[in-house]
């Protein structure tokens, strides 16, 4: 249904591997039927809420290690950059999410700071809901961990809404 549905359909298929992908058992299920290549693409093709529930998704997949590089090769980074540019409310906040999960090693911060996400999440900052706001914050905190992205993040004026 994610990769050959139609556009309802992919979003409840998205929105059921979220609910699954909580549990470290079912990860290992998910993460074996190949469902990070069609999560990656609803993120880039989908409506508003196939975007939210595919972020939803691999933030909840990033968890692990493994589950992480299987993630960044399938090209997640970008479209979840441009959902927090582009999403609304409820899509901003999961792909901060999926941003904190990923940005865990040297390797995947650099990707992320360079891919352009430390201005939308100092933006989100400012503007999101709570939840957007302390998804944008942890994200930040992972990415402060670099000695190049704290530099980025302290020119993107992440010290005032913090």
């Amino acid at each position: 249904l994610l990769r050959a549905g139609e556009a309802v359909g992919k979003t409840q298929a998205a929105h059921v591997l979220r609910k699954l992908s909580v549990n470290a058992d079912n990860q290992v299920v998910v993460m074996r039927a190949e469902a990070v290549e069609p999560l990656v693409q609803l993120l880039r093709t989908g409506d508003a809420e196939g975007k939210t529930q595919a972020a939803s998704a691999l933030g909840n997949l990033a968890v692990y290690t493994d589950n992480r590089v299987v993630i960044m090769r399938a090209g997640a980074v970008e479209p979840l950059v441009q959902l927090l540019h582009t999403g609304d409310v409820e899509g901003k906040a999961p792909a901060a999410c999926a941003l904190t999960s990923l940005a865990v090693t040297q390797h995947n911060m650099v990707v992320i700071a360079r891919a352009g996400a430390v201005e939308p999440l100092v933006q989100l900052l400012h503007t999101g809901d709570a939840d957007g706001k302390n998804q944008a914050a942890s994200a930040l905190n992972n990415l402060a961990v670099n000695a190049d992205n704290k530099v980025v993040i302290m020119r993107a004026g992440a010290v005032k809404p913090l």
